[in-house]
């Protein structure tokens, strides 16, 4: 692990069992991660985006150890946190943070918000009421809320202050990674800019580095310094944020880009459109992942599992099509 890693994810797998019959045997399983490695630096926002179903969010809470691993490594802070359990997780879960996706659904209404931001404080260090109530004024204050936000209930508050409440308590324990799980998918437009801005200034304040999973590319290109695109349980593509958006090397990727809107009057770009549905994870397509919707697969793609290729400086895809050396996943 080079030392301004933060987070180095290699090969991890997430597999779910499918059971059926009488005795709930293993009949199947749902391959939600399959075989994906990439790295997040200090510092540094990584976008994780795709379809929905296409294992994104599985990922991001595989990786917070919020469910067990299949098989592959993560390692946080040079250290190897895979396999761990009990008091060594729990003092590890202090580096790296979550922001969930739905502000409704990840804080409690019936709960004060001082109390909500204070949890993880309580839970972790020995201080004072006093002190608690001042440090979570504080991060409230940071987050874009008054004091007296701290007296109110979470159910008081629009979306937009959830959200603000649930990225504060995620800097509760001054992580150093935080894993933001489509965090404003659920916000009116009017107000996601907001939030990805106070993300931003927390980042530069504190010197953060950020998972930012999502589906939205215009939004992921704002705020990304390097991007993975999953497809299916698989990083086809990844490499840095200004690559990938002006010369994406996957045909899933250039798909993707044909779809976000352009803003620029009078210019017109062509669409690429995808046709039939993304596959099952739980029974996914032999060779390529991406052949069956694929418009420039070729027979080969039907049987031939793609290797990386490095088409420039950090910037891999996965696909037979590309020239370029192949780079050992």
């Amino acid at each position: 692990m080079s030392n301004n890693s933060i987070l180095e994810v290699k090969n991890l797998k997430q597999y779910y069992p499918i059971k059926g019959g009488v005795f709930k045997r293993k009949v199947g399983e749902v391959k939600a991660v399959d075989v994906i490695s990439f790295t997040v630096k200090e510092g540094q926002t990584v976008g994780l985006v795709g379809e929905s179903g296409c294992g994104k969010s599985s990922a991001g809470r595989t990786i917070l150890r919020l469910q067990d691993v299949t098989s592959g490594e993560i390692h946080f802070c040079n250290q190897d946190i895979t396999h761990l359990k009990g008091k060594a997780l729990r003092e590890a879960r202090k580096g790296f943070q979550m922001v969930f996706q739905d502000p409704y659904a990840s804080l409690n209404p019936m709960q004060m918000v001082g109390d909500i931001v204070g949890e993880p404080i309580r839970n972790y260090y020995k201080k004072s009421q006093k002190e608690i109530e001042s440090e979570v004024k504080d991060l409230l204050r940071r987050v874009g809320l008054n004091e007296q936000s701290y007296y109110k209930y979470a159910h008081e508050f629009s979306g937009g202050q959830r959200q603000r409440v649930g990225i504060a308590r995620a800097l509760a324990l001054k992580p150093k990674l935080i894993i933001a799980d489509e965090p404003v998918s659920a916000l009116d437009v009017s107000v996601q800019s907001q939030v990805l801005n106070i993300m931003d200034e927390l980042q530069e304040e504190f010197g953060l580095s950020y998972l930012f999973i999502a589906h939205d590319l215009s939004v992921v290109k704002h705020v990304s310094d390097y991007i993975c695109v999953m497809y299916l349980g698989h990083i086809v593509e990844q490499g840095p944020a200004e690559a990938i958006y002006n010369r994406p090397q996957h045909p899933y990727t250039q798909s993707l880009i044909s779809a976000i809107p352009e803003i620029r009057p009078g210019e017109k770009k062509e669409r690429i459109l995808l046709h039939g549905d993304l596959p099952s994870p739980s029974d996914p397509p032999k060779g390529c992942p991406f052949h069956t919707r694929c418009p420039v697969a070729k027979e080969e793609c039907r049987t031939q599992k793609p290797d990386y290729r490095r088409v420039e400086q950090d910037h891999y895809a996965a696909c037979i099509l590309l020239e370029e050396e192949v780079f050992p996943q």
